[in-house]
């Protein structure tokens, strides 16, 4: 599935995988979210409700440019960076080739629309 980032005013295109966790999430859609940083390597913000870890791998390797759902916390999670493996990590989808990373690393605001 095609969905449609807003990163303060900017937009960019990312893809969703065929995964629970991916299908959970664009039912969510569209939100508006207010991200926090984490560890210099991702935004996170809250999601309203939990997403299916059906089938989820225990643990994930997030890439920058990866869209994700951190389990343990209930949030989505942007990355603007490379992050470590993580339990419970569970990869959403990505942004689409070329997109660039770094208005994330800065984002006030995160609108997710289908397309």
């Amino acid at each position: 599935m095609n969905i449609r980032l807003t990163v303060d005013g900017r937009v960019i295109e990312a893809t969703l995988n065929g995964s629970a966790a991916a299908r959970d999430f664009a039912a969510l859609l569209p939100l508006t979210l207010d991200p926090d940083d984490f560890q210099q390597t991702e935004r996170i913000a809250d999601l309203p409700k939990r997403l299916s870890t059906a089938d989820a791998p225990p643990a994930a390797d997030p890439n920058a440019g990866d869209l994700a759902f951190y389990a343990p916390w209930g949030n989505l999670a942007l990355f603007y960076r490379d992050g470590h493996r993580s339990p419970g990590l569970v990869i959403l989808g990505r942004l689409d080739r070329g997109a660039d990373t770094t208005h994330l690393a800065r984002a006030d605001q995160v609108r997710i629309d289908t397309v």
